[in-house]
């Protein structure tokens, strides 16, 4: 049976393609090779690879490691001739990504093998297993049982043109769902106007909403179309409705009573035909019955009620928008941050997120910027790397535990020969250094300890 022709992208140079393209053709390979960075970056432009090789004596403008980590799913295998290359910060980040490294001359075999590894890593990578029937087109992640039924009731608010309420905790993407239900309705291609009720200055709160006609009052030099107006066609998205002023209230009721609207300084009726989604983080029917909020606007608003589920609820989609928020943020800061360590996934995993996804998201931006290292660990999200003596161990938790055990072990046992041990644990020194970078332990250097970051 044939073998299958598989790509890989080469930045090298002419002597070491040579060498390469014979061995690499009998084995299955197709080497498409760069080189330069100009020639890396139009090879991206027309496809996706899942592996492969740089030679890493040709590597040292910052534009090459803005391009490898184009690509989050490619798996880079350093080349390296020790006669030719010194290590930089930049390459020393740089290997601390890559899959594998091979010192040159290659062992053909021995590469062609950590190819096969590697590309299978990015294969899978690329194309993730099938998840259940989410709203990840429109932003929404996450598997949970709570996360599922809430889009499928975002689905069946989408389909009947009535208004809506969101209730959730602060930071659970009340607004990402009412987007949600824009883009999925009938609605979904006319505009949608969020307005931040809380935010807006009391004494502009009309005019904000309404519009207002030039010289409708002091400092009105023209026409101002409002946010109802705005909307039109399309849906008002009103967050935290609670902070509206009561005399505002009564207003909008005979807004979504009537359909209809007039700028400030004019008589001139519009008719409105827009969609209302209104959120709170506030219970609505304890502040109705404090007096807070008019009881009328609420059964008028609370035709399809929804609530944001808030994160500690969403078994297992902490880790889910973990990845992809650090994809987000990952492509922003050129890629250089390549995943989480053991015990910041663990951490993030015990967590009670106050905050919920805001909360998450802000500390994954704020760990992406800061980090030193390609995986970043719980001081880099401003978290406690132990995890609570409350908590219950998880199967991963305890596998990750093992394996620290082990290192930690045969480290101090080859007295921090990195060779040594990785022959006693039954690894390669590359993986041994992988496995290193994954605990957050830095690599041993002659006369000192392996350490955890403080």
């Amino acid at each position: 049976m044939a073998s299958v022709d598989r790509d890989v992208v080469a930045l090298v140079d002419d002597a070491l393609h040579s060498k390469l393209l014979g061995c690499l053709r009998e084995r299955g390979w197709k080497l498409h090779r760069a080189a330069n960075t100009d020639e890396l970056a139009a090879l991206f432009e027309r496809q996706d690879f899942h592996a492969g090789l740089l030679q890493l004596q040709r590597a040292g403008n910052s534009k090459l490691y803005d391009l490898v980590g184009r690509q989050q799913s490619l798996q880079w295998i350093a080349l390296m001739d020790h006669a030719f290359w010194r290590p930089t910060p930049q390459h020393r980040n740089f290997l601390a990504g890559v899959y594998d490294f091979h010192t040159l001359p290659v062992d053909q075999d021995r590469l062609s093998v950590s190819l096969g590894h590697a590309w299978g890593k990015g294969r899978l990578l690329k194309q993730p297993p099938p998840r259940p029937d989410t709203l990840e087109q429109h932003g929404i992640v996450g598997n949970s049982p709570a996360m599922l039924a809430f889009c499928q009731a975002l689905r069946k608010a989408s389909k009947a043109d009535a208004p809506v309420l969101i209730g959730g905790e602060s930071g659970t993407g009340k607004e990402l769902a009412a987007h949600a239900i824009h883009n999925m309705s009938a609605r979904g291609t006319k505009a949608f106007v969020a307005v931040n009720c809380g935010a807006l200055p009391p004494h502009l709160i009309q005019s904000e909403l309404f519009g207002h006609e030039k010289g409708a009052f002091t400092g009105a030099h023209q026409r101002k179309i409002g946010r109802l107006e705005a909307a039109q066609g399309g849906t008002l998205f009103l967050d935290e409705i609670a902070d509206l002023p009561l005399n505002l209230q009564a207003t909008l009721l005979r807004v979504l009573q009537d359909k209809v609207i007039e700028r400030l300084g004019s008589s001139q009726p519009i008719q409105l035909d827009i969609r209302i989604i209104a959120a709170s983080h506030i219970n609505l029917q304890e502040a109705v019955a404090k007096g807070h909020f008019r009881e009328d606007l609420y059964y008028r608003l609370n035709v399809i009620n929804l609530t944001a589920p808030p994160l500690r609820d969403r078994q297992g989609d902490v880790e889910l928008l973990a990845q992809a928020l650090l994809e987000r943020f990952s492509r922003e800061a050129s890629g250089k941050v390549k995943g989480f360590t053991q015990q910041a996934l663990r951490a993030m995993s015990q967590y009670s997120w106050p905050g919920n996804v805001r909360e998450l998201s802000n500390r994954i931006r704020q760990g992406v910027v800061m980090a030193e290292r390609p995986y970043l660990t719980p001081d880099d999200l401003g978290m406690e790397r132990r995890a609570s003596s409350t908590s219950h161990p998880t199967l991963d938790g305890a596998r990750a535990k093992a394996e620290l055990d082990a290192i930690r072990s045969a480290l101090r046992r080859c007295q921090h020969n990195v060779s040594e041990a990785a022959r006693e644990l039954g690894v390669s020194r590359a993986t041994l250094y992988r496995l290193l970078e994954r605990h957050a332990l830095c690599a041993p250097q002659k006369g000192k300890a392996t350490r955890e970051p403080a």
